[in-house]
C-alpha cells in the first residue's frame, strides 16, 4: 500500500510538472519574473481562450500567427511564443538559446521614455513649463507596439541570418557541382536544396501573416490594446490619460493638456492604424527581401540543375554515337564473316584448283566492300544529323 501511494504521488508530481510551463513575465519597466504555471493560470491572467493558448504549444504544429484579442496579442513566430498585453509580456521558454537574446532586448526596449527620464525630470528644477509640455507631447509608441517590434525584428533577423548561412554554403557547392559531377556533390546539393525548401516555407509563413494583417484594417485595429483599454476606462464625454503612460503626480500635472489632446485623438480616430501599418510594412519589406534571396537561390539551383541535365544529355548523346559506330562496324564485319563462311565451306570447287591468287582477291575485295559500307553508313548518319560533325 505504501509503495502504491508513493507511486501515485510521484505520478501526480510528474503530471503537475509536465502541465506547468516556464514563462517569463516582463512588465512596462523591463523587469522580468520567471513563472512556472499551467495554462489555466495564463488564461486567467491574460483572459484568452484555450484555443488561443494552444497556438503557443510547441508540441502542436501551428503556422506563424499574430492574433489580436480583446486584451492581448497572441504571437507565434517560429521560436518566439509570446502573449502581449497593454502593460506586460509573457514569453515562453525564456532559457532557450534563441529566446535569451529576445528577453534581453525586451528588457532594454520595453521601458517607456517617461519611466527612463522620470528620475531626471523629478530631480531637476523646472525651467520652462512650455518646454516640458512640448517634451511630453512627443509621440511614443504604446507598450504593445514596442514589444511587437522587438519580436518582429528578432524573427526577421533570425530568418535572414539562416538565409545568409544557407547562401554561404549553397553557392560554392553548386559551383563545385558544375565543375565536377559526382555522387558526393550531388548528395550535398540535395541536402542544401531540402534545407532551402524548409526555410522558404518558414519565411513564407511569416510573410503571409504580415501581409494578411496589412490587408485588413480591422485586424490591425485589434492590436491597439492601449487604445481599447483607454476607450473602455474613460467615459464617452470625458477624456483620460492612456494607461501606457506611467502614473506620476509630477508628470500628470505637467501633461494634462497633452493627455487630453491625446485622448481626444484616440476617441476621434479609433480606426486609425497608420502607426501600426508603418511598423508592419517595415518588417514586411525586410522579410520579403529575405524571401527574394531564397527565390534567387532557388533559381540558381534550378539553373544549375538545367546545366547538369544538359551535360548529362551531351554525355548520353556521345555514348549513342559511340554505339552507332560500333554497331556499324559490327555489321560490316558480319558481311566480311559471311564471305569467309561461304568460302570456308567443305565443298569442292573446280576453279579453286591451281588458282591460289583467288584467295587474295576475295580477301581484298571483301575488305574494301565492308569499308565502303561502313563509310556509307557513317556518311548517311551525318547527313541526317544523327551524329555530330
Amino acid at each position: 500500500m505504501a509503495l502504491a501511494a508513493a507511486a501515485d504521488a510521484q505520478t501526480a508530481i510528474k503530471k503537475k510538472t509536465a502541465a506547468a510551463k516556464s514563462w517569463i513575465l516582463l512588465d512596462s519597466t523591463g523587469q522580468g519574473t520567471i513563472l512556472d504555471v499551467d495554462k489555466y493560470a495564463i488564461m486567467h491572467r491574460v483572459q484568452i481562450h484555450a484555443r488561443d493558448l494552444r497556438i503557443l504549444d510547441p508540441l502542436l504544429s501551428y503556422p506563424s500567427t499574430i492574433l489580436g484579442r480583446e486584451r492581448a496579442i497572441v504571437l507565434n513566430l517560429e521560436h518566439i511564443k509570446a502573449i502581449i498585453t497593454a502593460d506586460e509580456v509573457l514569453l515562453r521558454d525564456p532559457t532557450e538559446e534563441n529566446v535569451v537574446p529576445i528577453v534581453e532586448e525586451l528588457r532594454r526596449r520595453l521601458p517607456s521614455e517617461y519611466v527612463v527620464n522620470q528620475a531626471q525630470i523629478e530631480g531637476r528644477e523646472i525651467i520652462s513649463g512650455q518646454h516640458d509640455a512640448e517634451a511630453i507631447e512627443e509621440d511614443e509608441s504604446p507598450f504593445e507596439f514596442r514589444a511587437l517590434e522587438v519580436a518582429l525584428e528578432a524573427i526577421c533577423s533570425y530568418l535572414d541570418a539562416r538565409t545568409t548561412e544557407l547562401e554561404t554554403a549553397a553557392y560554392p557547392a553548386l559551383d563545385e557541382l558544375t565543375s565536377k559531377i559526382s555522387s558526393r556533390n550531388l548528395d550535398r546539393v540535395r541536402k542544401l536544396k531540402s534545407a532551402m525548401t524548409r526555410l522558404t516555407a518558414r519565411v513564407q509563413k511569416v510573410r503571409d501573416e504580415l501581409e494578411q494583417l496589412l490587408d485588413d484594417d480591422d485586424d490591425m485595429a485589434d492590436l491597439y490594446l492601449s487604445r481599447k483599454l483607454a476607450g473602455a476606462s474613460s467615459p464617452v464625454s470625458g477624456f483620460g490619460i492612456p494607461n501606457w503612460i506611467p502614473g506620476s503626480p509630477t508628470i500628470g500635472s505637467k501633461i494634462s493638456r497633452a493627455s487630453r489632446a491625446s485622448a481626444a485623438t484616440i476617441h476621434g480616430n479609433e480606426n486609425d492604424v497608420e502607426d501600426l501599418e508603418m511598423l508592419l510594412e517595415a518588417y514586411f519589406m525586410q522579410i520579403d527581401g529575405t524571401l527574394n534571396k531564397l527565390t534567387t537561390l532557388r533559381e540558381y539551383i534550378d539553373d544549375t540543375e538545367d546545366y547538369i541535365n544538359i551535360q548529362l544529355d551531351n554525355h548520353r548523346n556521345q555514348l549513342i554515337q559511340l554505339e552507332l559506330f560500333l554497331s556499324s562496324g559490327t555489321v560490316c564485319l558480319s558481311l566480311y564473316s559471311l564471305v569467309a563462311g561461304i568460302f570456308g565451306m567443305n565443298i569442292p570447287y573446280s576453279w579453286n584448283d591451281k588458282h591460289g591468287y583467288v584467295f587474295n582477291w576475295v580477301v581484298i575485295i571483301s575488305g574494301v566492300v565492308c569499308a565502303l559500307v561502313f563509310i556509307f553508313i557513317i556518311a548517311y548518319a551525318r547527313h541526317k544529323g544523327l551524329v555530330g560533325s
